[in-house]
């Protein structure tokens, strides 16, 4: 279960109106703070990723369903899968996998959130 405050920052996020995928990131951030602390093993950065997005789903946040795929056993991992070097490589990664158009518009939603909240 994910924790209380988890759940309280992502509720935050759904009323300021914010992004599925944003709400979902609190609990990927609780996720890989898990991991970081040894309460488990993951054995890749997508697989904390992904077992945040699945407690986000459980907590009702409105994400698509995973993509229908086979699995791998699952095992134990080290710490090193959520180390700030692999998150940058599986953000930059995905990044890689969008066309510039897509990034591109991605950042100027992000600009205009900034300035309003500024404001």
């Amino acid at each position: 279960m994910p924790d209380e405050e988890t759940v309280e920052k992502a509720r935050e996020d759904e009323r300021e109106g914010k992004s599925p995928s944003t709400q979902a990131g609190e609990f990927v951030h609780e996720e890989i703070e898990h991991v970081r602390e040894g309460k488990h093993g993951a054995r890749s950065t997508k697989q904390a990723i992904a077992i945040g997005l699945s407690k986000a789903r459980r907590a009702g946040v409105k994400l698509p369903a995973p993509p229908k795929r086979s699995t791998p056993a699952r095992s134990r991992g080290g710490r090193s899968v959520v180390s700030t070097k692999a998150l940058s490589r599986q953000a930059t990664n995905a990044a890689r996998r969008r066309s510039a158009a897509s990034r591109k518009r991605s950042a100027q939603k992000a600009a205009r959130t900034r300035r309003r909240r500024a404001a």
